[in-house]
Formats: structure tokens, C-alpha cells, sequence
């Protein structure tokens, strides 16, 4: 229901917002020229991130690297509840296109502190997490 270009303005304040730190570090310079596309499948999200001083977003860019997964698992990633690898061995984390740039992408989502991130996100990405966690333990012993 929400427009294209105001979903992706709105990505693109909050992750330039979160990434901060690594912004004023320059760890996102290797992104410069380089698409990666993040496809949230079980919602239909689909969307490309560059760099350019600051983080861009896109719904019509040709990605060089794409990761796709779903919510619960991106959740249980930006909580550090859940390590990017073990997801992508168990086959709910896939990465295709060019390797390098997502190891790249991958190593820098694991160097963000939660502690690093605004309050409000970093409460709301570990409460969502702990009851994710909590759910999914649940459904494994019914």
C-alpha cells in the first residue's frame, strides 16, 4: 500500500542512521559502484543497496550480489541471535551472484554492535528476537 520510493527513502535514513559508525569509519567504501539486493521473500520486500558518500537505495538497479531470506531469520541475524553462516548451510540464508561481495557484506553485518544502534531499534530487535526464539522453540516441542 505504502509508495516504492517512500518505503526505499525510509530504508535508506534508517540504515545510513544504524550504520553510522561504519559510515565515518569509511567500511563502506568497497560498496561504491557495487549493487547488493536484499529480498525479503516471505514479504515481498526487494530492494538495492550502493554507496555514494551514503547509503542508496533502489528497486530497479542490477545487483552484483543478492541475499535472500526471511524475516525471522534477518531478525534473528541483526540480533546476533543467529550466525549468517549456519543460516546459509541450512539453506535459509542464500547468497548468489558475486561471492567476494557478499563476504564482504556478510563480515560487516557481523561487525555491528548492537549496542551501537539507536535505543529504540536496538530494544525492538531484541524483543522481537527473544520472541521469535521463544515461538520457535515452542513449535519444535508441540
Amino acid at each position: 500500500m505504502v509508495p516504492d520510493k517512500l518505503k526505499l527513502d525510509l530504508l535508506a535514513k534508517l540504515l545510513n542512521l544504524m550504520l553510522k559508525p561504519q559510515l565515518d569509519e569509511s567500511e563502506l567504501d568497497f560498496l561504491q559502484g557495487k549493487w547488493v539486493e536484499i529480498n525479503v521473500a516471505d514479504i515481498g520486500l526487494r530492494f538495492q543497496i550502493s554507496f555514494e558518500q551514503q547509503l542508496i537505495l533502489s528497486n530497479k538497479a542490477q545487483a552484483d550480489v543478492t541475499f535472500t531470506a526471511n524475516v525471522p531469520e534477518l531478525l534473528l541475524v541483526a540480533a546476533v541471535k543467529e550466525d549468517p553462516d549456519t543460516l546459509f548451510f541450512q539453506r535459509k540464508l542464500l547468497i548468489d551472484g558475486d561471492t567476494e561481495l557478499g563476504l564482504e557484506v556478510k563480515n560487516l553485518l557481523l561487525s555491528i554492535e548492537l549496542d551501537s544502534l539507536p535505543a529504540a531499534a536496538k530494544i525492538a530487535i531484541e524483543k522481537l528476537a527473544v520472541t521469535l526464539q521463544t515461538l520457535q522453540q515452542y513449535s519444535q516441542s508441540a
